[in-house]
């Protein structure tokens, strides 16, 4: 039994930072990098499942990312994880999470987990689509938003309380295996121990690049994402204001606000 734990790196940004010179991005020198919030409860979850079952459970890990991202990745392997993954090649850079979720598909193909876990959302894009992205390449059953999980390994349906809005929840019943995005509060994330991180440290970490995975350059980067960062920028203070009116007036004057923006 297998659950493939998909987490990224995230940036944060330091009190005081540049905007590079193309504009596309934060200068690097001014970023913090950390593990996803998201990814910690989505690894606890595995581990959870990993320690309350009577057979034996694999717990692995995977981010897409250059050589930095390996310390999120040993910092998984000192909570637990047995293994680690890093996908990675300079023609992914640009690639949007659309495309990582192609990419962690591929891992998946591969890997051949019985159930893979991922965040909702990652704390620096907040797209929420990487996991979504990631059950229609494979076409799986996937649910989001998880914050119950009641799942035996080996099982071929899991229990999954949904957190809804407005304070609602949904139960309901999954065919596994399935993609499950995970939410906040589902359980309670531990520290890793001392000799958690002494033995993390030894422990190898898997290098794959795209032809391992069979994918090619066309399949990533800037020219394959579906979304891209045209330009970043400072805003100047004192620009926000409230649209007041009915939904539709509202709605009219969003539009307007765009086509002036856009100097239509």
């Amino acid at each position: 039994m297998k659950i493939l734990v998909a987490v990224k790196e995230v940036a944060a940004l330091d009190e005081d930072f540049e905007i590079r010179d193309d504009e596309l991005d934060v200068d690097e020198d001014f970023l913090l990098y950390d593990l996803n919030e998201w990814d910690d409860f989505s690894l606890e979850e595995a581990m959870v499942i990993k320690e309350s079952s009577d057979t034996e459970v694999e717990v692995v890990v995977v981010s897409v990312g250059p050589e930095r991202v390996d310390d999120i990745l040993r910092k998984c392997l000192a909570k637990g994880a047995d293994r680690a993954i890093r996908v990675w090649d300079d023609a992914m850079e640009g690639s949007d999470s659309v495309t990582i979720g192609r990419v962690l598909s591929a891992v998946v193909e591969k890997e051949k987990p019985d159930m893979v876990f991922a965040g909702v959302q990652s704390s620096d894009d907040a797209a929420g689509s990487t996991g979504i992205s990631l059950a229609a390449s494979l076409n799986w059953p996937h649910a989001a938003v998880v914050a119950g999980l009641e799942y035996q390994p080996g099982s071929n349906k899991a229990k999954i309380t949904r957190e809804l809005e407005g304070g609602l929840s949904q139960e309901v019943e999954i065919d596994c295996p399935s993609v499950l995005t995970i939410q906040l509060g589902i359980n309670t994330p531990r520290y890793a121990s001392l000799r958690g991180i002494k033995q993390a440290a030894a422990k190898p970490i898997d290098e794959v690049s795209l032809s391992d995975l069979g994918l090619s350059e066309s399949d990533v980067g800037g020219d394959a994402a579906l979304s891209r960062v045209r330009r970043m920028y400072i805003p100047e203070k004192g620009m926000a204001s409230m649209i007041e009116g009915t939904p539709a007036e509202q709605a009219a004057k969003l539009a307007e606000i765009i086509r002036e923006f856009k100097g239509e």
